[in-house]
């Protein structure tokens, strides 16, 4: 495993001839809900095509990585489908992996954490694509050659996802844990609109914003300044933490800036809202109440 979870840009210049590193572009493109129901989300692949880090491969978050037979987006695949999405981009046993999106960091910190679960360690470029362009870094287009990666041995965390069934004993009180909501404060407490059937949070859910964990580069925010973020929002939560938002997204997020400050008992509720709220029988905290 590396010392951080994080590249800057320039670190990653350097390598781009190493013949054992690989880089995933993760892009999904997602606008945020104009009314509520409104779930929009499209493939990045046509902007990886038209511009991307040299030597990049496109990882499609809506297509060979997320399992299309569960009832929500995004899903994990299982680490068997997520070995094989992998080495089909060249992954295996003797690459160094780096992430990144050309969106706000949140998407490249969904596959890092997808592949922290099978045992695979990943570094993901702080500030993304943006950073990047911005470094005046090369960039390239259209399709590149990709080779099929060797043998990938995979370690399956089980401590990596919970389950609805697990997220619904912690909320009810039935064993330890909190659980941590990485949505917007707006959204948190349902006074915008959500993607999703039903506004609110999990009763109970503490509220830490992904998007208050970034500077205003899009790089995360240097250890002191996280940890009074974290500090700010979390304050004494019991142990373990349970990360969620809409679809698993933001969440990823959010356990990226834990693991920077040394956090181990993390998990992410994979179905997040998008579950949770398809069941009208779970309940959900709206407050202030949302107006209309």
């Amino acid at each position: 495993m590396t010392d951080s979870p994080l590249i800057p840009v320039r670190e990653l210049a350097r390598q781009l001839s190493d013949p054992d590193l690989v880089i995933l572009d993760a892009t999904v493109v997602m606008p945020s809900a104009r009314f509520d129901g409104d779930y929009q989300a499209e493939s990045g692949l046509s902007r990886w095509l038209g511009a991307h880090i040299p030597g990049s491969r496109f990882a499609d978050l809506l297509g060979d990585f997320s399992d299309h037979e569960a009832s929500f987006h995004f899903a994990a695949p299982k680490p068997p489908a997520l070995a094989l999405a992998l080495r089909a981009l060249g992954v295996d046993d003797h690459k160094r992996l780096v992430v990144y999106d050309t969106e706000s960091g949140l998407w490249a910190a969904r596959l890092w954490w997808m592949l922290r679960a099978i045992g695979i360690s990943a570094r993901v470029l702080d500030g993304g694509f943006r950073r990047w362009r911005d470094d005046d870094q090369p960039i390239e287009a259209g399709h590149g050659e990709t080779r099929p990666g060797g043998v990938l041995t995979i370690r399956e965390d089980p401590t990596a996802w919970t389950a609805l069934s697990a997220v619904r004993a912690v909320e009810r009180g039935e064993r330890p844990g909190a659980l941590v909501c990485a949505l917007s404060p707006e959204i948190f407490h349902g006074t915008a609109p959500t993607r999703y059937a039903r506004r609110g949070h999990i009763p109970g859910s503490r509220n830490l914003p992904a998007r208050e964990l970034f500077d205003a580069d899009g790089l995360y925010l240097d250890p002191a300044a996280l940890s009074r973020a974290v500090a700010t929002r979390l304050g004494t939560a019991e142990r373990p933490l349970i990360l969620y938002c809409g679809g698993g997204v933001s969440a990823a997020a959010d356990a990226l800036a834990l693991t920077l400050l040394g956090e181990t008992r993390i998990s992410i509720y994979d179905g997040s809202l998008e579950e949770w709220a398809a069941d009208p029988s779970l309940p959900l905290v709206v407050d202030p109440p949302a107006r209309g």
